[in-house]
């Protein structure tokens, strides 16, 4: 039976996490009343999360289907993957460590068939997380907001429920450095909220350290707005502006005999000051030339070393560019 409701849960690392997952959204969809697949990709993980999942799916063969990367591609792909492969009229994605509630997506199932096409967990508390996680957070999605082209709701993460035409508009854009809960305001359509308290991690360590954080910000910035390039713009013309003063300043200076500003130290630090600027905006330059040169390979966005059977005949597991020809022009 083909299901109403697909729920992907990108895993990595999580064997402490997996069990409880599945019985919880086993309870929570025994009220949906509809058929319903739990996608549980495994994203390379080094413990038993792979075992653990085949276990499930020998259990619960009717709801859980397995895919299995060959190597760790990271959670945005992940997602992308179970996109790829679910089959339901509404998707929902859930993060594996159960700090986003499955008893949630009972209030997302009410919106939708309420009209919205997009509905999307908006956190009110976020429990077990450090003063210094929380303020980065907070500022980065007001950061994001600001200088975004797209208008991402504040305080949201990727839990969130899409109807199939999103997805499928989703799923059209192959890009490489992926920011999902940005594309999924990009695309449009009819779009709503639904408060939660963000629990604390039901087992595990956080997979999203200051690193990933970063270049996952990195990635939000770049796929969604010219502002940095703008950045560099706005300095040249601020320093052009300030070297043109600076020159009238020298000029009134040596007319009238003053020793001011004389000297190799004020040189040197002219010159380091404006080399630090220009190797700062060429650095932005190059961190979009680089995306450019990522998407141009036209390498696959994912591999999957085991999916499920009904998958495997004519589905696109590579999932490359070249394998959807309709949406690429190499």
């Amino acid at each position: 039976m083909k299901p109403v409701l697909s729920i992907i849960a990108p895993i990595y690392n999580e064997e402490g996490c997996l069990h409880e997952l599945h019985q919880r959204i086993t309870e929570v969809m025994a009220q949906f009343g509809d058929a319903w697949e739990l996608i549980m990709i495994n994203d390379g993980s080094k413990d038993r999360s792979e075992e653990i999942i085949q276990e499930l799916a020998q259990k619960d063969s009717e709801h859980v289907r397995p895919v299995v990367f060959a190597r760790n591609f990271g959670h945005q792909l992940a997602v992308t993957a179970g996109m790829d492969f679910a089959r339901g009229d509404a998707v929902v994605v859930i993060d594996a460590d159960l700090q986003d509630p499955p008893e949630v997506i009972l209030e997302m199932v009410k919106k939708w068939r309420e009209g919205y096409e997009v509905v999307y967990a908006v956190r009110s508390e976020r429990e077990g997380e450090s003063w210094f996680k929380l303020a980065t957070a907070k500022l980065f999605y007001r950061l994001v907001y600001r200088i975004t082209d797209v208008d991402i709701p504040l305080d949201t993460g990727d839990f969130r429920l899409m109807d199939r035409k999103v997805v499928d508009a989703m799923n059209a854009m192959r890009e490489r450095h992926r920011f999902l809960r940005g594309m999924s305001s990009w695309v449009g359509f009819r779009q709503t909220g639904v408060t939660y308290a963000r629990k604390a991690r039901y087992a595990g360590e956080t997979k999203y350290p200051i690193k990933k954080m970063l270049k996952f910000a990195l990635d939000a910035i770049t796929s969604f707005s010219y502002f940095p390039l703008q950045v560099a713009t706005y300095l040249g013309f601020i320093f052009a502006f300030v070297s043109f003063i600076a020159i009238v300043v020298v000029i009134i200076l040596r007319l009238s005999a003053s020793q001011e500003l004389l000297g190799q130290a004020t040189t040197l630090i002219a010159v380091l000051f404006l080399g630090s600027i220009q190797l700062i905006t060429i650095g932005i330059l190059g961190e979009y030339i680089g995306r450019l040169y990522d998407q141009a390979k036209g390498r696959p966005l994912y591999i999957v070393s085991k999916a499920p059977d009904e998958f495997t005949e004519g589905a696109e597991t590579n999932q490359s560019p070249s394998n959807k020809e309709s949406h690429y022009e190499n």
